[in-house]
């Protein structure tokens, strides 16, 4: 699968996403009492690695309609988009229609009990391609005074699945 470009020359060296990635490592450390990814080095290398890691990491906000805010290059290879078009996302539209109440779901789970370590479900790109990720995490980002910030998932296995009857991106 080709790369798509991504229009900022390296989407994770921006203070405000290296201080985003802290809160995700943070949110996750302190849930799953482990790290996501090694956290030596300063946070601007932190934020490298997580964005060059080979495993998906994704986040979004609590809007009412949640707007993606983050994606490391393996999401964005995945879900075949470009940084930009990515981050102005709704999450939703990461899920066939069909899909979209299970994940639902899956977040307010998430929301209550802080974060589900057994995730599996079926997720589109934005192509139409198809695929089943399997033994998603996803967790709550709670910022140090305790407020909500968003939702963040990771996951290290997906298989392709064939296509159903014409397939496309849907709002």
């Amino acid at each position: 699968m080709n790369t798509p470009p991504i229009t900022t020359a390296t989407p994770w060296d921006r203070p405000d996403l290296i201080e985003h990635v802290q809160l995700l490592l943070d949110s996750f450390a302190r849930l799953l009492s482990r790290d996501l990814i090694p956290r030596n080095g300063p946070p601007v290398e932190q934020a490298r690695r997580l964005y060059d890691s080979a495993f998906v990491v994704v986040s979004h906000g609590t809007e009412a309609d949640p707007v993606l805010n983050y994606a490391n290059a393996t999401a964005l290879r995945l879900w075949e988009m470009d940084w930009t078009t990515f981050v102005k996302t709704p999450s939703r539209l990461t899920a066939e229609p069909v899909h979209r109440d299970e994940r639902a779901r899956l977040l307010e789970r998430t929301r209550r009990d802080g974060y589900v370590d057994d995730y599996r479900g079926i997720r589109i790109s934005q192509s139409g391609r198809r695929f089943r990720i399997e033994q998603a995490i996803v967790w709550n980002l709670i910022d140090a005074a305790g407020h909500l910030r968003g939702q963040a998932a990771t996951f290290d296995a997906w298989t392709p699945l064939p296509p159903v009857a014409k397939q496309r991106w849907e709002p």
